[in-house]
């Protein structure tokens, strides 16, 4: 049976995705000298040791979120937010145009200008996944 101390030198410590390209999320705390077993626990070789002093400062550096690592050290983390797919983007721009066409055009039973009709195709390709070539959303009309 290996020695805890042996192969938790430290006993606090903080888990990271070591795969992951840097800066990456910590992704979990370990207290190794209250565990009753380590099975769970990564190897100490791939967590980033924490002092006794951080691990206790639970208001500012020991958080469920807002940490991460960058080589080896335990900074502020912010995740990079995530674009939203273009075929969403065009499915609420959609809803929107086809509001703005009904209440402007179709409401009042007058025909609907040409651009609105351009434009209103154009996003619906988009968002039913027919246009898989463009990178952005078409522009609406004036």
């Amino acid at each position: 049976m290996t020695d805890i101390k042996t192969a938790y030198p430290d006993r606090y410590y903080a888990a990271y995705d070591t795969t992951a390209p840097q800066p990456t999320p910590v992704t979990g705390w370990y207290d190794t000298g209250t565990m009753s077993s380590l099975a769970a626990v990564p190897p100490a070789t791939s967590l980033i040791p924490v002092s006794p002093e951080d691990w206790a400062n639970t208001t500012s550096f020991r958080l469920p979120g807002g940490r991460g690592v960058l080589n080896g050290k335990i900074i502020e983390y912010t995740a990079p937010v995530q674009p939203e797919p273009l075929t969403t983007q065009a499915q609420t721009a959609l809803a929107a145009a086809r509001q703005t066409v009904w209440g402007n055009y179709g409401a009042l039973n007058e025909p609907t200008p040409e651009a609105w009709v351009t434009y209103l195709k154009a996003l619906r390709a988009l968002a039913e996944g027919q246009d898989t070539t463009s990178t952005t959303l078409p522009e609406a009309p004036a």
